[in-house]
């Protein structure tokens, strides 16, 4: 794992390293306190370039951690002080809601894919259908592949439901190695240790990976549909609220559109 870990500083990875960790509260220039929000590892470079363009159209700063929506969960009803949450997938928005964690049930803002990836020397051929994956895992050339824990991480949940559809699960099990989240899980993906993966298709066209690596994107009809959903907490700030606000506009859908994204209607 050392080793992995000095390849992720190397290949310019390490803002997606301790991806769950709560930030604290600082100040902006205006004193105003700058809001802490929880967000899905998937729409790391999307959501990246949209708090970037929020900045410099309001000059609000908001300050994001990226991780899995479960561990989110978790946090959040242990009080962390998040003030909002763009989970991976709804239901983890609709859980919070019922037991009053979050103002109401929030909006979709999001329609998320999968790919299946490999780095650039790996001997995996990528095909939609999972062809090259059969033959390279039948000839025992297959030793590890990457997927996000699907226990807590709603890309691994899908992942694991496609890679049954296809009768890959079973065989596959002794070779995955499971990401914390669905970043983690495309770090490994492209390691170099791993012979590919299945990750956000989100996270395989960002020009980080793609340096790295290459994919496929895989058919939506292939898994439950990744419907990702954000909300506020009930003491969401003005900057929060505004951010979430802006999150909705045709300059942020436009961004997630490049990511992959597919958009859920107004």
């Amino acid at each position: 794992m050392q080793s992995l870990t000095r390849l992720f500083h190397a290949l310019g990875f390490t803002l997606l390293l301790g991806l769950a960790m709560v930030p604290l509260a600082s100040q902006a220039a205006d004193n105003a306190p700058i809001p802490a929000i929880a967000a899905a590892a998937n729409i790391k470079f999307a959501l990246d370039d949209i708090v970037k363009n929020f900045t410099a159209e309001t000059g609000l700063k908001v300050r994001v951690s990226y991780g899995s929506s479960g561990n989110f969960v978790a946090q959040i009803q242990h009080g962390a002080p998040f003030e909002m949450l763009l989970s991976a997938d709804e239901r983890y928005i609709t859980e919070l809601n019922k037991v009053g964690f979050t103002q109401d049930e929030g909006v979709m803002y999001a329609i998320g894919r999968l790919a299946l990836v490999a780095p650039k020397k790996s001997p995996l051929t990528l095909d939609i259908e999972l062809n090259g994956l059969k033959t390279l895992l039948a000839s025992g050339k297959i030793e590890r592949f990457a997927i996000a824990n699907p226990d807590h991480a709603p890309y691994g949940e899908s992942a694991r439901e496609l890679l049954k559809k296809f009768g890959l699960w079973d065989d596959l099990q002794t070779k995955l190695i499971l990401g914390e989240n669905a970043a983690q899980a495309a770090q490994f993906a492209v390691s170099g240790s791993t012979q590919g993966g299945i990750i956000p298709l989100s996270l395989a066209m960002a020009p980080q990976f793609q340096a790295l690596g290459h994919y496929v994107a895989l058919p939506a009809k292939y898994h439950t549909p990744l419907y990702q959903r954000m909300a506020l907490m009930p003491k969401a700030s003005s900057t929060a609220e505004r951010f979430y606000q802006y999150l909705q506009s045709d300059a942020a859908r436009s961004v997630f559109t490049q990511y992959g994204f597919g958009l859920p209607n107004r």
